[in-house]
C-alpha cells in the first residue's frame, strides 16, 4: 500500500516529497464527507450509505499514508509504525463521535494518528483484508481518473446517474482480490463502465 501510494502522489506531482501539501486538511476535510455518508441530520431521515463511509476512510488512508510517508523514508519502518497504531485503537463507541475525535486530533496535531482511524474502522466492522481490497481499488480509479483526464477537468465522474465511487464498489464486490491480475482486472472493469 505504501508503494502504490508513492507511485499514485508521484503521477499527481513528480516532486510530491517537497510539495508541502497539507495532508492533514484532506483527512478532516474526508471526516466530514464520512459523516455526510453516514448521516447526522436529526431534522431529516437518512440512512447510512456503508459502502460510501468506507470509501470516504479509504480516502483517508491515503492522505495519512501519504504523510507517514513524508515523515520517514524507510517503508518499512512507516508499516510497523502504522500496524502499532492499528493494534491499539481508541475507544470510543459512537461512531459519529469517533470521525469528530478522529478529525479534532488530526486539526490539533496536523497528523492522523492511525488509533483513531483503528477505532473508525472496527465500528463500521472493516477488517483489513476489506480495507486493503478497497484502497486497492480506490488506488486503481484513482489512476484511472488521473488517466482521463482528472487533473485538467475532462474527466466525467457520473456515469448512467451514479458516481465513480458507487461503480467501484459493485466492481469489488465480483471481484477477487487474492488474483494476482486483481488490479488490472479493477482497472479494466472501470474502463467498460466509462462513458465513450
Amino acid at each position: 500500500m505504501l508503494d502504490m501510494q508513492d507511485a499514485m502522489n508521484a503521477r499527481v506531482n513528480p516532486d510530491w516529497r517537497r510539495a508541502g501539501n497539507a495532508w492533514y486538511r484532506a483527512i478532516w476535510t474526508e471526516c466530514a464527507e464520512m459523516l455526510d455518508h453516514y448521516g447526522w441530520k436529526w431534522w431529516k431521515h437518512q440512512q447510512p450509505d456503508l459502502e460510501q463511509v468506507r470509501l470516504e476512510l479509504v480516502d483517508i488512508m491515503h492522505f495519512a499514508i501519504s504523510d507517514y510517508l513524508l515523515q520517514d523514508a524507510d517503508n518499512e519502518a512507516v508499516a510497523a509504525r502504522i500496524l502499532a497504531e492499528l493494534s491499539d485503537p481508541r475507544q470510543e463507541g459512537d461512531f459519529r463521535s469517533a470521525i469528530e475525535a478522529m478529525a479534532q486530533t488530526t486539526i490539533a496535531n496536523k497528523a492522523m494518528h492511525f488509533s483513531d482511524f483503528a477505532n473508525v474502522m472496527a465500528l463500521i466492522e472493516m477488517d483489513f483484508d476489506r480495507l486493503y481490497r478497497t484502497y486497492v481499488g480506490k488506488n486503481v480509479l484513482n489512476f484511472f481518473r488521473q488517466d482521463h483526464g482528472y487533473k485538467d477537468g475532462s474527466y466525467i465522474k457520473i456515469w448512467d446517474g451514479r458516481e465513480d465511487n458507487e461503480h467501484l464498489s459493485e466492481l469489488l464486490s465480483g471481484l477477487d482480490s487474492s488474483k494476482p491480475a486483481f488490479r488490472d482486472d479493477v482497472y479494466h472493469g472501470l474502463q467498460s463502465r466509462y462513458p465513450d
